[in-house]
């Protein structure tokens, strides 16, 4: 089979040391157990018939006390991209660093969601956090680590999306990501405080990939659609997903991108009318639940091929 750019998404379980407004994953922590070590080994060795590459993920992975390990037998696979998407917290570690990195992990994905802590951690509601991942990122930056920074688009950090643009260039980070908050979980619960509207949101996330695309570092953006993203269509991260394949607690989704499409996203009456339509994954699903489809406006103007062009 073709590995060669695919990607296996393990999730490890749901522990967390935040308790994010907007998590996706809800009180998942909460009615779930963590995956066995030999049943993450066993998913690493059957995903290695389809990926080269894997993500470990959570809930928050890096609490685990065998993710060195597993990031090891990873290595040992032959998994050629292993990257461990975190909040960052346990990074601002140097010592837990430093065995992340002798274990074979080549990326860094840790999560920021606001430019001051006050933000930050009216969101995460975790003292101290912005500090211990600020200083995380330090460390990995300074051990010259492929750092993937994504942030959540909410109504608490839309304004301070250029500030936080700019601290994550300044921090030095290879590449980040602003992803418009998805309505599951604990952001379906929360969702008057926390999901903004696209139309509102776009300008911001707008100014907020500008200081990367200024200092040369990749960056995308992640459910917004092309509507929104006038002049800057090169930058959706639908785009630019790899192929991949999720191992979640209980199921398996085998294609991402089918899933997000079929069941994940949605088209309303302005999309078919829209030149982009066939470009277009459309918001989330829960998206028109909460805000209609009265503020989309559908395009006019023929569509960019996007793999003409890359972040």
């Amino acid at each position: 089979m073709h590995r060669a750019g695919r990607r296996l998404d393990l999730k490890t379980g749901f522990t967390c040391n935040n308790r994010c407004n907007f998590c996706v994953q809800g009180d998942r922590r909460v009615h779930e157990e963590d995956r066995e070590t030999a049943e993450l080994v066993a998913l690493l060795e059957s995903g290695r018939d389809y990926a080269d590459g894997v993500v470990l993920t959570g809930g928050e992975c890096t609490l685990r006390k065998d993710i060195v390990e597993i990031a090891a037998a990873a290595r040992d696979l032959g998994y050629t991209t292993i990257q461990i998407q975190t909040n960052g917290r346990k990074l601002s570690n140097e010592a837990f660093c430093d065995a992340l990195i002798a274990a074979g992990v080549t990326e860094f994905g840790p999560s920021l969601h606001g430019a001051i802590a006050a933000t930050h951690e009216a969101q995460t509601h975790a003292k101290g956090s912005f500090k211990q991942t600020v200083q995380g990122i330090r460390n990995l930056v300074a051990r010259r680590q492929r750092v993937i920074v994504n942030s959540v688009v909410t109504r608490s950090n839309l304004t301070e999306l250029p500030r936080l643009g700019e601290l994550l260039v300044a921090l030095g980070v290879h590449q980040y990501q602003l992803a418009m908050v998805h309505p599951l979980g604990s952001a379906a619960k929360h969702h008057g405080d926390v999901v903004p509207k696209l139309r509102e949101a776009a300008p911001w996330v707008k100014s907020g990939i500008r200081p990367g695309i200024a200092a040369g570092v990749r960056v995308m953006v992640e459910a917004m659609p092309p509507c929104e993203m006038i002049g800057f269509e090169a930058y959706i991260a639908e785009n630019w997903i790899p192929h991949t394949r999720i191992e979640d607690v209980g199921r398996t989704v085998p294609d991402y991108r089918a899933a997000r499409v079929g069941e994940g996203k949605a088209k309303g009456p302005p999309c078919e009318a829209c030149t982009w339509n066939a470009e277009c994954e459309g918001p989330w699903r829960e998206y028109p639940e909460l805000h209609g489809w009265g503020g989309v406006v559908p395009r006019s103007d023929p569509p960019i091929a996007h793999n003409s062009v890359s972040p």
